[in-house]
């Protein structure tokens, strides 16, 4: 039985070969020549850079006049375009089909560049907001710190009240008899340090 199985598969239509999956693929024959887009676009900017110029003009400008005055002034036999000069619209035509679509594809990529940076620009604005808004809660917080510090001016302000205050009580008790040698703030301070502080 095994064997009239194997005859059969033998007599059966060939199978098509199984591809591998860790293994590549052949690449396909391509019909269109291959070229680097990179390499193409700056080229075309190149190009529409330099149509965009007065120097393209001028020269232009000079080449049709040449070729103007040639087909009407040489002599008959070595005019190339006669008079309605259909090879130069011919040519003008075709510098023109060409050079718009280089135009627009040196724009494209202008505008790709530019949404690029335009995106840039948004990230980095909404990181400068985020910075704003979290110093700006830094800030507050430290407002809202130092409102419960004690700064120089209160110190000041509560040790001149402590002053006045015992100025006051002095002159009470000098007032009413009961004066004391005590005295609160001395002036001589080359003394040293009174073992009765302690």
């Amino acid at each position: 039985m095994a064997a009239a199985d194997r005859e059969r598969e033998n007599r059966a239509e060939p199978r098509t070969p199984r591809f591998r999956l860790d293994q590549p693929r052949t690449p396909r024959p391509k019909l269109l020549p291959d070229y680097d887009p990179e390499a193409f676009g700056r080229l075309s900017e190149r190009i529409a850079r330099f149509l965009g110029t007065g120097r393209f003009i001028v020269w232009m400008t000079v080449v049709i006049i040449l070729w103007v005055v040639w087909n009407i002034a040489a002599p008959d036999h070595l005019r190339f375009d006669k008079y309605p000069f259909i090879f130069l619209t011919l040519m003008l035509s075709l510098q023109a089909s060409y050079a718009a679509p280089l135009i627009l594809l040196a724009q494209n990529r202008q505008d790709d560049r530019d949404r690029v940076n335009l995106e840039q620009d948004r990230k980095q604005n909404e990181r400068s907001i985020a910075d704003t808004e979290y110093l700006t809660r830094e800030i507050a917080s430290l407002r809202m710190g130092l409102g419960e510090v004690a700064t120089r001016d209160w110190i000041r302000s509560e040790l001149q009240d402590l002053v006045k205050e015992l100025d006051e009580q002095r002159m009470r008790e000098h007032v009413d008899g009961r004066a004391e040698s005590r005295v609160v703030f001395p002036s001589d301070g080359g003394r040293g340090r009174d073992p009765g502080d302690r």
